[in-house]
């Protein structure tokens, strides 16, 4: 994720000369320098981080605290800083607790794995220190990687956005795989039934986006009384698909509480 986002904001038109990024793998290090030159790299956090006037942290969540208790120090010298964090289920408190100071404008950040490809979908929390000019910062780096962003008011609410679009792309593939193998049980090769539902999948979500209507309105204009499309809907509806999304979605957004409390210590 944290290459997406530099190579999001260096392809929407930000000088690589002003993007730096910390790597201690060497291998992994030579090939973001060879794949970026343009921009500075560093092998530790502090030369990184020195200086600069947003710090995202893209670790996992378990090292969050050792790396934000060395770079504290250094984030403190500038009051300004905007800390963004993509770590999942650390909050805002906690990372305060960590910098020392409550006052250090933190954004919690949910991406989903499609943002790898510029399609992500992200939702944002900002504490109460983050002043608008850096909730438009914010903005800015993430439509890069994404294009929906949106902000919660209340950061349990993160948790929320987890089970929708941060474990959403999932549910999709989960869904997908299903309908490729229903189309193979029903005669299909693999080829086709993969490529039909996926092109289904993608043309369905556009019309979503362009039309006017809302989603029930659109699955109601496709399914013909006592038509396939109403046979299918109705199977699904007899399986109870509403109350098995609901649960996943719960589910998802439940983990990531426990999370947030396992790993906010």
């Amino acid at each position: 994720m944290a290459e997406a986002i530099l190579a999001g904001l260096q392809s929407s038109g930000h000088p690589g000369s002003r993007l730096r990024f910390s790597e201690p793998f060497d291998e992994r290090r030579k090939y973001m320098e060879t794949r970026y030159p343009e921009m500075v790299s560093a092998t530790d956090n502090v030369a990184a981080v020195e200086g600069a006037d947003v710090v995202v942290l893209a670790v996992k969540p378990q090292v969050l605290k050792s790396v934000l208790t060395s770079l504290a120090p250094t984030i403190l010298k500038n009051p300004s800083v905007l800390v963004i964090s993509i770590a999942a289920g650390i909050t805002t408190n906690a990372m305060s607790e960590w910098l020392t100071s409550d006052s250090v404008p933190i954004v919690r950040c949910m991406p989903n794995t499609p943002a790898l490809i510029s399609e992500g979908a992200v939702g944002l929390y900002a504490n109460s220190s983050v002043n608008n000019d850096q909730r438009t910062v914010t903005e800015s780096i993430m439509h890069s990687i994404a294009k929906q962003v949106s902000w919660v008011q209340k950061e349990p609410h993160i948790d929320s956005v987890t089970g929708i679009s941060g474990s959403g792309p999932a549910y999709f593939f989960l869904i997908m795989e299903a309908m490729q193998n229903a189309g193979i049980a029903a005669g299909l090769t693999p080829e086709d039934a993969k490529a039909l539902t996926l092109q289904t999948c993608v043309g369905a979500a556009r019309m979503a986006q362009e039309s006017e209507d809302d989603l029930a309105t659109l699955r109601r204009k496709v399914t013909s009384p006592k038509g396939t499309t109403e046979a299918a809907i109705n199977s699904l509806e007899d399986n109870n698909i509403r109350k098995v999304m609901e649960d996943a979605v719960f589910a998802a957004q439940r983990r990531g509480q426990q999370l947030a409390e396992d790993l906010s210590h």
